[in-house]
């Protein structure tokens, strides 16, 4: 059953990329993907007195470790702001081998801040990923394109705030504990989602967007949201009863995932979601997405 649970992450991530894709084209298109971001810290908001309810050790924790996690909710929300801006002139299925950069950054700030020794099969591990990731950015001349990479540098800044806040979170905070790193981490989320929520601009967007279609916009995020909850659950299960490197190498396979669904969703439910099934395109999204899983498979099995 391990196996189950290994594979039920990458699966529900790379389900949540594609329905982060739909909110932000179908409600998100003339917005400023900020105000999604709003949304999200409102559902990280009403899960805190459930949570609190299920474990009240929440409350019992140092106050160090609180304010590492709240910071380190807060970068999470940062990240997911490059993210959504890229995800919004963008297929899922570029945006996902990009996302896989946070664990080359990961590896390198614990190598400077926490004195973490790479071994060679980690670094050709991040040279795959990079790899992939260079791969993306050639057009059909094989020549850079500009919006290719404003593309590229948007998912690096995104996963080197995701790694910065593993690399904070691993230093100092209580990294055991489900729940407990669940609960300070969606309260990070809610300060980032206030701090948005009082600059004018964005307040406006956010109440007439609020009055147009609040069911659908928070139902939807709603679900993502207990979908990545889903996802994080399954793995850490099977962190207990496998290898953990194991179900880390499983948990790289999120792209190949994101670009099958890609490819089923455009045959299948042409509304939901649409990629370019050029052969041409099919090809270069494969071939990005395999390197950038071996490259991560091996980072993780080192």
């Amino acid at each position: 059953m391990w196996l189950f649970f290994a594979f039920s992450g990458p699966v529900l991530w790379a389900a949540s990329t594609h329905i982060d894709k739909y909110l932000v084209d179908r409600y998100f298109k003339n917005s400023d993907t900020a105000v999604l971001m709003v949304f999200t810290a409102l559902i990280g908001l009403f899960m805190l007195p459930f949570i609190w309810w299920y474990d009240p050790r929440v409350l019992g924790i140092p106050t160090t470790a609180i304010a590492v996690m709240i910071a380190s909710g807060i970068f999470y929300m940062g990240a997911m702001l490059f993210y959504l801006r890229a995800i919004q002139v963008e297929e899922a299925s570029v945006i996902a081998p990009l996302f896989q950069t946070s664990t080359l950054f990961t590896f390198a700030l614990a190598y400077v801040f926490l004195g973490e020794r790479l071994k060679w099969i980690q670094v050709g591990g991040g040279a795959l990923i990079l790899c992939g990731v260079l791969f993306l950015s050639f057009d059909s001349s094989f020549r850079f394109r500009k919006l290719k990479m404003q593309l590229v540098f948007l998912m690096l800044a995104c996963g080197l705030v995701l790694a910065v806040s593993s690399v904070i979170f691993k230093f100092f905070a209580v990294r055991d504990d489900f729940w407990i790193t669940t609960f300070w981490t969606y309260a990070g989320e809610a300060l980032f989602g206030v701090g948005i929520i009082v600059i004018p601009h964005y307040r406006q967007q956010f109440l007439a967007l609020f009055r147009q279609s609040p069911g659908a916009v928070i139902a939807i995020n709603g679900a993502n949201e207990l979908i990545n909850l889903g996802g994080g659950l399954g793995v850490r299960f099977a962190y207990l009863t496998a290898p953990v490197a194991l179900v880390s190498a499983i948990s790289s396979t999120t792209t190949l995932f994101v670009f099958g669904f890609g490819i089923l969703l455009t045959i299948f439910l042409p509304r939901l979601g649409r990629e370019d099934l050029s052969t041409r395109n099919l090809v270069q999204k494969g071939v990005a997405a395999g390197l950038v899983a071996i490259g991560v498979a091996l980072i993780n099995l080192s």
